[in-house]
């Protein structure tokens, strides 16, 4: 049998379309193809270009509207015929996509200063979406015309499309610092930008000064451009220092709240404070402006949903009076409620006030740098547009002096043309071919020979020639200008000044467009915020039974009058307090539960079961029940007699889990929750021995969680009780009976030793049960 032939060659392969797979590890293939999708959602999709603060999507649109000729003063077209021609020639995304590109730009809540000027529903500040873009129509404003101004001039590169059917610009040239001017937001693969609108006149007022002093301080450039100019206008709280940091790095946020203002008010203060007053002592709050994109019946649903849950018990009603104007209606609930309260309250449990973070992330294109994303701060911002601008600058100039040459060239040609007109018509009438003769008897070029033979008759006059000369010169003066422009970066410096204070003039101050919306000031301090102010003040008994059901009686009933209970229960504690007061209770595992007064249930009924308002574990037991006092303090011992002083601040809990405070072992249980007194000075502690100490206050410390230290040495029980008491005035107990009667031992000095000694038998009279009562 013949052996196989082999080969080198691998085998040959079906010609199926896929004779370009490559064998690669997969993980390798996977992160190279990754990282290209991330650079093209950095660099074509997410972040703005620094030059002209736009995104292709956007530039795409603008450029559509300008093909299409939708000037400011021409007549409105079909937004279906904009969304066409983009995704159609130059942008080939879905149409819902780049129509809300469209829609944002014509938004004048969305952007500071509107690109597109719609005619339709483009939706609104409520936060309602905008028609379909067969109903509404589109056109551009003056500020796009500024943005794009240049086009014509030779100042950027066209590049082809996606298909290399048609050519759209790279960015755009015009001098209107769009960037800063609307801002811009987007997140990429790993990387975001967020960038607030600012005002025109302020971004122009920086960059003036930095040309003038290319060395100046940030700090100068913040006393001019003041920081965020947000469409919906509104009150950045931050101080002076925040916000400068913030753009010294490009990295901060900014605490944005609405406004209360009230135009129709008589005083002044009642104006700027947002106070209508009404008759009868009566007044409300009106609410001008809210935070920049937060959408107003987003807002009032948030204020509405608020007083639903008692919330703000302190408001009544939220009314929307809005017509082009915003106006929201704020109706307290009294006329003795505090207005600045009020106003902070809204401002902690609403949007009212928000955060807006500053992320200066854009695409670097100076030389060098291939449209890298840098995060700049604003002087280095500044330093890159203006570095862009007299770059395109220069490009416009070298672009008018190609057209001024190729123009001189023919108009050379027709003033000779002029002086030898009698010459040129011979050799027109009389040579079959006269252009190569006239271009070798004048010296002519092709161009200047071609232009004079399609010269037309009428301007063979005396008064042509006159005008060419005059053309001529002025020419010649504009080349000569030009020429000196780009040879001078001082000349270049002087001519990007004029430029922008020309461009001011259309956004100065006391424009309607220019005028500054958004204050800029420090909140002034404001009055201390709690949940706490929120609730109605009002007394209340509270009732823990002894089974655990809790309830509160309305006002401050007597302490011994009798309530109803169910079947086998009774009364385990009870003590007067206020709705606004927080009420401690303490278990018998060493843990610390809070509650709320105004959260307890009526007293129509048994109550509820404490233990569906806190995680009592089950073995565990209620052993007192306080109303919580600020600043105050408390003697916590266990049954086997090693106690500390807690302060009543630090056992508040947050949650339904409580706080654990004090730490049992081996079967202890917390035995003893006392009030110390502001003057105490000692403590006595007895144990189930009836032996009795006394010892200084100062011996025990002060812990926020812990097993504490040994009070009393037992040999056998344990702790009985403790207390604290002032020496001087001695040692009190409630005598047995009824409790009715209380004796006080001043001669005590006998029994005070030093922390944990065991101590003697206790005074005669002492109860036998062994407590102080």
């Amino acid at each position: 049998m013949a052996a196989p032939t082999t080969t080198d060659e691998p085998p040959e392969t079906p010609d199926d379309g896929f004779d370009a797979i490559v064998d690669a590890p997969f993980d390798a293939a996977l992160s190279e193809r990754y990282l290209v999708y991330a650079l093209s959602t950095i660099t074509a999709r997410s972040l703005p270009d620094l030059r002209d603060g736009l995104k292709p999507v956007h530039r795409r649109l603008l450029w559509a509207m300008r093909q299409l000729k939708l000037n400011p003063n021409d007549a409105f077209k079909k937004s279906a015929r904009v969304v066409g021609d983009v995704i159609g020639k130059y942008h080939p995304h879905g149409d819902a996509s780049v129509y809300d590109a469209m829609v944002r730009l014509a938004q004048d809540f969305s952007l500071r200063y509107p690109l597109v000027e719609g005619q339709g529903n483009f939706g609104n500040v409520d936060g309602d979406n905008a028609a379909a873009y067969r109903y509404t129509e589109a056109r551009l404003t003056r500020t796009a015309l500024e943005l794009m101004a240049g086009l014509d001039e030779g100042t950027v590169e066209f590049l082809p499309t996606y298909n290399g059917e048609e050519i759209e610009p790279e960015i755009f040239p015009g001098l209107f610092p769009n960037l800063l001017a609307n801002g811009a937001s987007g997140i990429a693969v790993g990387m975001a930008t967020s960038i607030p609108s600012h005002n025109v006149a302020e971004v122009i007022d920086a960059t003036l000064e930095l040309i003038d002093n290319p060395s100046v301080t940030h700090e100068r450039l913040m006393e001019l451009f003041h920081g965020p100019d947000f469409a919906t206008g509104g009150h950045v709280i931050d101080s002076p220092a925040v916000i400068s940091e913030a753009y010294r790095t490009g990295r901060g946020a900014f605490r944005l709240r609405g406004r209360f203002r009230a135009p129709e008010a008589k005083d002044e203060a009642d104006i700027a404070a947002g106070i209508e007053r009404l008759g009868g002592g009566q007044w409300q709050l009106v609410i001008s402006e809210i935070p920049y994109q937060v959408p107003k019946g987003k807002l009032i649903e948030q204020i509405a949903q608020a007083i639903a849950d008692r919330k703000l018990p302190i408001l009544e009603d939220v009314r929307d009076e809005s017509d082009e104007a915003i106006r929201i209606v704020i109706v307290p609930k009294s006329r003795n409620v505090d207005p600045e309260l009020l106003k902070e309250s809204l401002f902690k449990l609403t949007d009212l006030e928000t955060r807006f973070s500053l992320n200066m992330n854009v695409l670097d294109a100076r030389p060098g740098f291939g449209r890298t994303p840098m995060v700049m701060g604003l002087k280095e911002l500044l330093e890159s547009w203006t570095f862009a601008q007299i770059d395109i600058l220069q490009r416009r100039a070298r672009h008018r002096l190609e057209k001024i040459a190729d123009r001189l060239e023919l108009v050379r040609g027709y003033i000779i043309a002029f002086l030898n007109l009698d010459r040129v018509i011979e050799i027109i009438r009389t040579e079959d071919e006269p252009k190569p003769v006239m271009m070798a008897e004048f010296e002519l070029t092709d161009r200047q020979a071609e232009a004079i033979l399609n010269m037309r008759l009428r301007s063979l006059r005396k008064l042509e020639e006159m005008q060419l000369r005059k053309e001529q010169d002025e020419l010649l003066a504009e080349q000569d200008e030009l020429e000196k422009l780009l040879e001078s970066p001082a000349r270049q410096r002087t001519r990007l000044k004029k430029d922008l204070r020309t461009l001011r003039k259309a956004y100065a101050e006391d424009t309607p467009l220019g005028r500054r919306r958004t204050l800029i000031a420090e909140a002034a301090p404001t009055i201390a915020f709690s949940m706490d102010a929120m609730i109605e003040k009002a007394p209340v008994t509270v009732i823990l039974s002894q089974k655990g059901w809790i309830r509160a009686a309305s006002g401050h009933v007597p302490l011994d009058q009798e309530f109803k209970y169910k079947e086998g229960d009774g009364l385990a504690f009870i003590c007067h307090a206020q709705t606004t007061d927080k009420l401690l209770l303490a278990a018998s595992d060493g843990r610390f539960f809070t509650l709320g007064c105004d959260k307890l249930p009526g007293a129509r009924g048994f109550g509820e079961p404490v233990r569906t308002m806190i995680d009592l574990e089950s073995e565990a037991s209620v052993c007192a029940m306080m109303v919580h006092k600020p600043g105050g303090k408390l003697l916590l011992a266990s049954s086997h007699g090693k106690g500390f002083v807690a302060l009543l601040d630090e056992l508040l809990a947050e949650t339904r889990k409580g706080r654990q405070v004090v730490n049992l072992k081996d079967g202890a249980k917390l035995a003893v929750i006392r009030p110390i007194g502001d003057t105490h000075d000692h403590v006595a502690v007895v144990g189930d021995n009836r032996k009795l100490v006394v010892f200084n206050l100062e011996e025990l410390p002060v812990m926020s969680r812990g097993q504490g230290v040994q009070l009393q040495r037992y040999r056998d029980g344990g702790l009985s009780d403790a207390t604290t008491f002032v020496l001087a005035d001695g040692l009190s107990w409630q005598m047995g009976g009824s409790g009715e009667r209380t004796r006080t031992e001043t001669e005590i000095r006998m029994w005070k030793v030093a922390r944990g000694a065991a101590g003697r038998m206790p005074p005669q009279g002492f109860p036998k049960s062994g407590k102080f009562g």
